[in-house]
């Protein structure tokens, strides 16, 4: 059977689409890789910068218009570019196993973060990942960055940023770990919903079985579970919450057999002020586990951290004790403790 995958063309989209065709062509499948370019990389070429929750899925629309045309036959992407909505006529036929999901510093003279000195320029296009740095009260300066691993590398190279943060499970997939200089501790940092899996994507209609069978083989329940969970957690925060947010699942042992722990943070974008929750439940309930943290994390504050005025200039407002109040007493600076892991 051929089989048409349709690609980004950046040197990372490529290495992934390549992952899954490789997978498929194990299976004795015929691969086609086919290059469309997206309005995400029109943007990333031209240094537009990318903020906020409408940025979502400027990587993947191009990518679903060809699926829908019927130009290719499967769609490849990083899974935390995805909107969490769903997509007419699309079906997210299958997850494979995942990458490690962390977070990663490229740093002149092989620094980590903590070793740099205050105001040096830390390079990231995402707020989450700013917000989550500077709760941890370094004195960094975080500044926009756009462009491929090699362009935001290379700016460290060229000393214009003494740092960049990026995506571990990038620079593994194209074999550049060597030049890492510190991975972040999730309970530092935590990743983006769905970071380091891939989503593989086909027309909901397909009336191929040998298609949709072989694209099924290619899911893993583990990761499938994980990213369900965080995806539900963003997805419900989404609705009433505009602050950067960070979620991470691992499918665990528990006492009665294997349990799904999940975290995840909702930040003001300066980092001053976050909720941060933990909670366990079984993996049959992932997306249920996300909902329902996400919903405890609107109820103590998550949705005013972005309209908290902590400047004093609001009149009568003590911002940090009424932040404290409003958020049931759970707002706090960012810090690398987290709340007991409770059932969800």
């Amino acid at each position: 059977m051929k089989i048409r995958i349709g690609t980004r063309r950046s040197v990372l989209a490529m290495t992934q689409t390549g992952l899954v065709a490789d997978l498929l062509r194990a299976q004795g499948h015929e691969v086609v890789l086919i290059e469309i370019t997206s309005v995400g990389d029109r943007s990333q070429a031209a240094g537009t910068p990318i903020t906020g929750a409408s940025s979502t899925g400027i990587f993947v629309s191009a990518l679903r218009d060809a699926l829908l045309a019927e130009e290719i036959d499967v769609a490849v992407h990083s899974l935390k570019d995805l909107p969490t909505y769903p997509q007419d006529g699309i079906v997210l036929a299958a997850i494979p196993a995942r990458e490690d999901p962390r977070d990663i510093v490229v740093a002149r003279d092989g620094l980590t973060l903590g070793e740099l000195p205050q105001g040096a320029r830390v390079g990231t296009g995402s707020p989450r990942r700013a917000a989550q740095i500077m709760a941890l009260g370094l004195g960094l300066d975080l500044v926009g960055v756009r462009g491929n691993v090699d362009t935001r590398i290379g700016k460290v190279r060229a000393g214009e940023y003494d740092a960049v943060v990026l995506a571990r499970a990038g620079l593994a997939r194209i074999d550049r770990l060597d030049e890492v200089t510190e991975v972040l501790d999730p309970l530092q940092v935590l990743p983006a919903p769905g970071q380091g899996a891939l989503a593989v994507e086909r027309r909901a209609d397909e009336s191929n079985a040998g298609l949709v069978a072989a694209l099924a083989a290619l899911d893993d329940p583990s990761t499938r579970a994980a990213v369900e969970a965080e995806r539900s957690v963003l997805a419900t925060l989404e609705g009433g919450c505009a602050a950067p947010i960070g979620a991470l699942a691992e499918v665990v042992e528990g006492e009665d057999g294997p349990e799904l722990w999940l975290r995840a943070v909702a930040l003001s974008p300066d980092g001053d002020l976050s909720v941060r929750l933990s909670a366990s439940g079984p993996i049959e309930d992932a997306a249920g586990v996300g909902v329902r943290l996400a919903q405890e994390m609107l109820d103590r504050g998550a949705a005013e951290l972005t309209d908290v005025d902590r400047t004093g200039d609001t009149p009568g407002n003590d911002p940090k004790n009424d932040a404290a109040k409003d958020m049931g007493g759970e707002s706090h600076r960012a810090a690398p403790e987290l709340d007991k892991v409770h059932k969800a």
